[in-house]
């Protein structure tokens, strides 16, 4: 029997990366540990898109497919103008391939594919201690607290805190994700106080807009110890009862969990919500449609009644979980550009081994360097080497940033090698050392070090290097050193215009200099992707505030165009 290939199993989960449903999370709260969910049905994706968190596709291959890559029995190349020297390869008038003079990396025509990402699943258990505001979630981005007093908000190690005092003032605390559509959503939280002279709520809010505007499922905590739930809207500060309020449970005490769990599917909402301690029901309490809000946060609201007298009550919060969700419009990119290297840069003179190349690459399907970047996004499948220094280890699949520190800030410098578990000796004898609680991560400089120098062969260097022969560790390293040739480079005023952007590139920013001292140049570092659906220049790289590689906008604008982070601070292209 003919064994598959490892470039074969590698091109059939390029082109199928992560479009599995999304998974979903246990919960876990820290004083109740639940039974087992019961099975839930995967949420859809929205019309034209993956259900799962990120995906890879290409149409099918037809009969038209397999006459496009006959080529003409002679190919033509033309030395295009511009800086770096550029030469296009056609045949019978149609470009299959561009190779830039002293870089290894050629652009192919091939077939078309579509690169999409969609919102990642997390869960926040609050691992961290923080006087004021809640910090960053593992996975879904910062989160912003609105009331009177900042220190309302604090964390400690495994509880968020919300502090209700005697102005009744509600309590907001939302992710900073404003395009969330259909989402699975979950809350556990406990107050430490019955109430008395009025209730107190907690409410698991969605498609909010602002403190006004926001739908939500709602927790009243009464005077005599019941639970009750309500689902509602607010509009412009008016609240409408999606519908009546619903008895759970009555003598409650002070400190019972509660779980609030919320799903969303366009117009269609569905709650339920249950002591934390006993099993999640198998039904939904509360099945109701209304189409006031669209995209919006997901987040938390508490409140105190007026009236309340045994304030100041807290809502102590043990997780918050997004087993599933969707953007309204996921970032997209859709071409059929192929990116792949030489086994030397290319001296500008055609050669019949050379044309030999590209007539084998010309229509492949093998794992190129969108294929292998795509395959750290999150949701791909995990994919363990065979041989080698990492035999047995996971060397493709989905990839975080870095651990949390104890304020929950991720910790960069994940290399390529971490990510695996193993030390890794470099050509110069240098050896670096594993780290355990990197493995999974991958830091912006790591990433790109892992695609195009463990997975493509580009040699690696241990630290900084200036042989121009290495690939070096630190993105500020990378601008100036890396081999290849530079595309463009920023005037110091304003970002390149970058006309020769091609897919494959690398992009570098001085997006934070203050991380590196006062002297830093760049400080990020990703792979240029292509155009999206309107007509944005997204590229991937691997971020603290969305926990790993992406091309998403969650943290704010990925992409080159407008006056977002990255559109401002383009500072390098470079072309390997």
């Amino acid at each position: 029997m003919k064994q598959t290939s490892r470039r074969r199993v590698l091109a059939a989960l390029a082109a199928s990366a992560a479009t599995a449903p999304l998974t979903q999370l246990a919960a876990t709260p820290a004083h109740a540990a639940p039974p087992t969910a019961p099975a839930v049905e995967p949420l859809p994706g929205p019309a034209g898109t993956a259900a799962g968190p990120s995906s890879v596709t290409m149409p099918p291959l037809n009969a038209a497919y397999f006459s496009r890559e006959t080529l003409a029995a002679q190919l033509t190349t033309t030395v295009l103008p511009g800086t770096p020297a550029r030469t296009d390869v056609t045949s019978g008038g149609r470009r299959i391939a561009t190779l830039t003079h002293g870089a290894r990396t050629v652009l192919l025509t091939g077939p078309q594919r579509v690169f999409t990402e969609n919102k990642n699943p997390f869960a926040d258990d609050f691992q961290r201690t923080l006087a004021e505001g809640w910090g960053s979630s593992p996975g879904g981005g910062s989160w912003s607290a609105l009331g009177p007093d900042a220190t309302d908000y604090s964390v400690t190690p495994g509880t968020g805190v919300l502090r209700l005092s005697t102005d009744y003032a509600s309590r907001h605390v939302t992710l900073r994700d404003g395009e969330i559509t259909d989402v699975d959503v979950r809350s556990v939280a406990r107050f430490d106080k019955v109430p008395t002279g009025q209730a107190v709520s907690y409410a698991l809010s969605f498609g909010y807009q602002d403190t006004h505007n926001s739908y939500r499922a709602r927790l009243s905590f009464l005077t005599t110890g019941a639970v009750q739930l309500r689902v509602e809207k607010e509009v412009a500060d008016a609240v409408t009862q999606l519908t009546s309020a619903l008895t759970l449970a009555t003598d409650v005490p002070a400190g019972t969990d509660w779980t609030i769990r919320v799903r969303r599917e366009g117009t269609r909402i569905r709650v339920k919500a249950w002591r934390s301690a006993s099993a999640e029901p198998s039904g939904w309490l509360v099945d109701v449609t209304d189409a006031a809000f669209g995209a919006g946060r997901v987040g938390l609201r508490a409140l105190a009644n007026d009236g309340c007298a045994n304030l100041p009550v807290r809502l102590l919060v043990s997780r918050f979980q997004v087993d599933a969700g969707h953007w309204a419009v996921p970032p997209t990119v859709t071409h059929g550009e192929w990116v792949r290297l030489l086994d030397a840069p290319f001296d500008g003179t055609w050669t019949p081994e050379l044309e030999g190349t590209i007539r084998a690459w010309s229509g492949s399907t093998a794992p190129d360097v969108l294929a292998y970047a795509a395959m750290f996004l999150p949701g791909a499948p995990t994919v363990t080497a065979g041989s080698g220094p990492a035999a047995g280890r996971r060397v493709l699949g989905a990839s975080g940033y870095g651990y949390l520190d104890a304020q929950g800030f991720r910790v960069e410098g994940a290399d390529f090698h971490e990510y695996m578990g193993v030390g890794w000796t470099f050509p110069d004898g240098a050896y670096t050392g594993p780290s355990s609680k990197q493995v999974g991560n991958l830091d912006c400089s790591g990433y790109v070090r892992m695609v195009y120098g463990y997975h493509l062969g580009v040699p690696l260097a241990a630290g900084a290097d200036t042989s121009g022969t290495r690939l070096p560790r630190r993105s500020r390293d990378m601008a100036d050193h890396s081999p290849g040739v530079r595309v463009a480079r920023t005037d110091g005023s304003n970002p390149p215009a970058a006309t020769q952007l091609q897919p494959g590139d690398l992009v570098m920013f001085n997006a934070d200099s203050g991380d590196d001292g006062a002297t830093a140049t760049v400080d990020h570092v990703g792979i240029y992707l292509g155009a999206d659906t309107g007509g944005r220049r997204r590229f991937l790289s691997s971020r603290k505030t969305v926990h790993g590689p992406t091309m998403s906008d969650l943290g704010g604008a990925s992409h080159l165009e407008g006056t977002g982070t990255y559109a401002r601070t383009l500072h390098t292209v470079h072309r390997i």
